[in-house]
C-alpha cells in the first residue's frame, strides 16, 4: 500500500530536498512514526513526545484536515495523498509597531 507524502518546504533539509515520499502505512500514526524513522531530523518537528502532532503542524489525507476524521488513527488507503503543513508565523511585531 503506497501513501504518497507531501513534505513542506521548512522540511526538506533532512529528506535530501525530497518534495514528495512514498511509504506504506496503515494510519496517520504509523505513517509518521516511519518518518521519523526514515529521516532521523524529522523527530520532533512533527510531534511531541507524547505521539501528539503539534498544534502548528497541520496534516491532510486527499484534503481533508485529519482533525475532521479520526486525528492521528485515520486510515489509510493505498494511492492516498498526504500533507504535512506547518503554520507559517511571523511579522506581527512589524505590523504592531506601524511597519510593513
Amino acid at each position: 500500500m503506497a501513501v504518497t507524502v507531501y513534505i513542506p518546504t521548512s522540511f526538506r533539509r533532512v529528506t535530501n530536498n525530497r518534495d514528495r515520499v512514498e511509504l506504506a502505512a496503515p494510519d496517520i500514526s504509523r505513517l509518521l512514526d516511519q518518518l521519523e524513522a526514515s529521516y532521523k531530523g524529522l523527530k520532533g518537528l512533527m510531534r511531541d513526545e507524547g505521539g501528539e502532532v503539534h498544534r502548528h503542524v497541520n496534516i491532510y489525507v486527499n484534503n481533508e484536515a485529519i482533525e475532521s476524521l479520526q486525528g492521528v488513527r485515520t486510515p489509510l488507503k493505498d494511492g492516498d495523498e498526504v500533507a504535512i503543513i506547518p503554520a507559517l508565523a511571523g511579522g506581527g511585531r512589524a505590523r504592531a509597531l506601524g511597519r510593513p
